[in-house]
């Protein structure tokens, strides 16, 4: 279904050397964020004191956090958990107090706000525990990226996994390098939104690349710049459609999905919108300069007198 059409091919090849050159840069940015200023690692990975509440009607997530906020616990993460009246709060390690003397602190506060508040559990995470967590995220990250590498590999050409993995190892610098900068919380559901971004991404060089394909059976005059603009060109419209209809979603779980969702949803949206650009300009023209030809794909046709047998 093409809502989009284009009546000539977009020339996106022509824009290979900048784009590459952009990419180069932010790339090299956000690693300079993510190596000078680091992530913000939430109470998953450092550690600290978790606590359910209750109380006996809909609890004011946000009444919740302003008092945390005036106990000096910005970083604090209130959340609702099973029912509306069920809160889940995630505090730092703070070294001065223990987890015991920090959940009464917590609760005594909270109490003073609204005595029908009732702790249900305390539990405290370790670093050790937050270390391993971080371990266990890195390792997803790895075998993901490996497993993409030798999907496209198999698929197509081992051109088409080199192209493919870098253009996803730079959503997925582009995404820290967000949160390194701006010290946005880096929690296990952004690891779980970057996670879905080299699925998202790659499913995009995925139509690309197949089309790619297609292109050097059909067009078998064409240089191979025309092919991949008319590969890219036709999968445009599908393109829109489907990238526009996630990113409304993604952005109603931004404005209205509220804390919890809020940096899910903020890494997913920058995912999204790198990983439309890394699949067209970035994974294509490195496809370019690896010299990928209709020979990669498609076998020669033998000539006849190579098929005359004697």
């Amino acid at each position: 279904m093409d809502f989009f059409r284009f009546s000539h091919d977009i020339p996106f090849m022509s824009w290979g050397k900048l784009s590459t050159v952009t990419s180069l840069l932010i790339f090299i940015l956000a690693g300079y964020f993510i190596a000078t200023k680091g992530l913000n690692l939430g109470v998953d990975f450092t550690g600290g004191t978790v606590l359910e509440v209750s109380y006996n009607k809909a609890a004011d997530l946000n009444r919740i956090r302003t008092v945390l906020v005036d106990m000096k616990m910005p970083d604090a993460t209130v959340q609702n958990f099973g029912t509306s009246r069920d809160v889940m709060i995630r505090l730092p390690i703070i070294p001065e107090l223990s987890s015991a003397q920090l959940s009464e602190t917590v609760m005594d506060a909270l109490r003073e706000d609204d005595e029908t508040v009732e702790m249900r559990r305390v539990e405290f995470v370790g670093p050790q525990v937050g270390k391993e967590l971080l371990e266990n995220g890195a390792l997803a990250l790895l075998f993901v990226s490996l497993g993409i590498v030798i999907y496209l590999a198999v698929r197509f050409e081992w051109k088409f996994g080199v192209a493919g993995i870098v253009a996803n190892f730079h959503d997925v610098v582009v995404i820290l390098g967000f949160f390194a900068f701006f010290q946005w919380e880096f929690s296990l559901t952004v690891l779980a939104a970057v996670l879905a971004v080299l699925g998202y991404s790659v499913n995009e060089s995925v139509v690309i690349f197949d089309r790619i394909r297609e292109n050097f059976r059909k067009l078998r005059r064409a240089p191979v710049t025309k092919v991949i603009n008319n590969a890219i060109t036709r999968t445009m419209s599908r393109t829109i459609i489907t990238h526009g209809s996630t990113q409304m979603v993604v952005i109603s779980m931004l404005l209205f999905g509220g804390e919890t969702l809020y940096y899910f949803a903020l890494a997913l949206t920058i995912g999204i919108l790198f990983g439309i650009y890394s699949s067209i300009l970035v994974a294509s023209p490195i496809l370019m300069l690896l010299g990928v030809k209709r020979e990669d794909l498609v076998k020669p046709e033998k000539k006849p007198q190579e098929e005359a047998v004697v």
